[in-house]
C-alpha cells in the first residue's frame, strides 16, 4: 500500500472527526424557520459521519495504516475547518456545502490513488461515501436555492 494513499484516508478520517463535532454544534445550534428541517437533517448527518470515520478508520488498519485518532491530530490533519460558533442557519448549510465540496474533490484523488495502487477494497470504501456526498450536496444546495 502506499503511504500516500494511506495519508489520504486517514484524512479522510481527520475531515469526518471534524464534522463529527461541526455537525452536532450546527444541531444544537440552528435556529430560524428552517429549524426543525435542518435541525434534524444534521442529525443525519452526523450519524453519518459517525459511521464514516468508523468505516475508515477500519479500512485503514487493514491496509497497514494507523488511523489519526485524536481532536489535535484531526484538527491539524484535517482540510475542513471546526464551526466558528456565529453561524446562521443559511451559513451552515453553506459552510457544509464547502465542506462536502472540498472533500468530494479529496475522494476523487484518493479513488485514484487506490485505482493505481490495485486496491478496490479502499476505492469502493472512498466510492460509496463520494455517491453519498455528491446527494447531500445536491440536496442542501436545492435549499439554499
Amino acid at each position: 500500500m502506499t503511504q500516500e494513499l494511506i495519508q489520504a484516508v486517514n484524512k479522510q478520517v481527520a475531515n469526518w472527526t471534524v464534522l463529527y463535532v461541526k455537525l452536532h454544534h450546527y444541531h444544537w445550534f440552528v435556529k430560524g424557520h428552517h429549524f426543525f428541517t435542518l435541525h434534524e437533517k444534521f442529525e443525519e448527518f452526523y450519524n453519518e459521519a459517525n459511521e464514516n470515520v468508523d468505516v475508515l478508520a477500519e479500512r485503514l488498519l487493514s491496509i497497514g495504516g494507523t488511523p489519526v485518532s485524536t481532536m489535535k491530530a484531526c484538527l491539524e490533519l484535517a482540510s475542513v475547518q471546526e464551526a466558528n460558533g456565529g453561524e446562521n442557519e443559511d451559513g451552515m448549510v453553506r459552510d457544509t456545502c464547502s465542506d462536502f465540496e472540498k472533500m468530494i474533490q479529496e475522494l476523487q484523488d484518493a479513488m485514484k490513488l487506490a485505482d493505481e495502487a490495485g486496491d478496490e477494497g479502499t476505492g469502493d470504501v472512498l466510492l460509496s461515501i463520494h455517491k453519498n456526498l455528491q446527494k447531500h450536496l445536491w440536496m442542501l444546495k436545492a435549499y439554499l436555492g
